[in-house]
């Protein structure tokens, strides 16, 4: 077993840590790995609290359990911090769902058939029903013809994860987008904020409303003339 995956195995167990440890003996693992060997839990206590760090119980099932000389709080934190850009490495898969009949018109379908494109150009599954009522559950070939001309179509955008099954009255088929409509997804730029309109001046509407100010007229001064 690897480095990564005893320390994913520590992460998943609840751990037992300093004097929650109650056993007489534990096999000691130093902090840089070095096997210190099997030890009695006091003295194992006292060489992490020597160190100023903690004894943690990483294999409980093992006889005698093997404890490991580390700094607990960091250790914590590291892999909070690793879980976490695992989770962001993950894309996040949604299917959406799709109902038909199959006798469908032209018009619906092209309806249909356009929110599929938009799910599928979004970076999502589509599932698609055919739902058969009455005398038609005897003609699951309608349902495959309307599922295989559906594939055809977006063809471009999509390939077939599930191909068509009968399924008591429905017939089902899992569309997924290429990938690169799911890059493009995960890659999309957020929308910027619109934005905020500039402060009108007071009196600056009622200016505009009237149109542009006209220049005031030049006043003419004349001088008297003399008597």
């Amino acid at each position: 077993m690897g480095a990564g995956e005893k320390e994913s195995g520590i992460a998943q167990q609840e751990l037992r840590i300093n004097d929650r440890i109650r056993v007489p003996k534990v096999r000691v693992v130093g902090a840089d790995g070095s096997q210190v060997g099997i030890i009695d839990i006091d003295s194992a206590l006292r060489m992490a609290q020597d160190q100023d760090l903690d004894l943690v119980e990483i294999a409980p099932q093992a006889d005698p359990p093997v404890c490991r000389i580390m700094d607990y709080g960091k250790y914590k934190y590291e892999q909070a911090v690793k879980q976490k850009e695992s989770r962001k490495k993950q894309s996040l898969i949604v299917v959406k769902e799709m109902k038909m009949r199959p006798k469908i018109d032209r018009h619906d379908y092209e309806t249909k058939k356009g929110h599929v494109v938009r799910f599928l150009q979004h970076g999502d599954k589509v599932k698609v029903t055919i739902m058969f009522r009455g005398r038609e559950t005897v003609h699951p070939e309608l349902g495959r013809r309307l599922l295989d001309q559906l594939a055809e179509d977006v063809t471009e955008l999509a390939k077939v994860d599930t191909p068509p099954k009968l399924d008591g009255r429905n017939m089902t088929m899992v569309l997924g987008p290429h990938k690169d409509n799911a890059s493009a997804k995960q890659q999309a730029p957020k929308p910027k904020r619109a934005a905020r309109p500039k402060e009108v001046e007071p009196g600056a509407e009622k200016a505009v409303e009237n149109g542009p100010a006209k220049p005031a007229r030049p006043i003419k001064i004349t001088r008297a003339e003399g008597g």
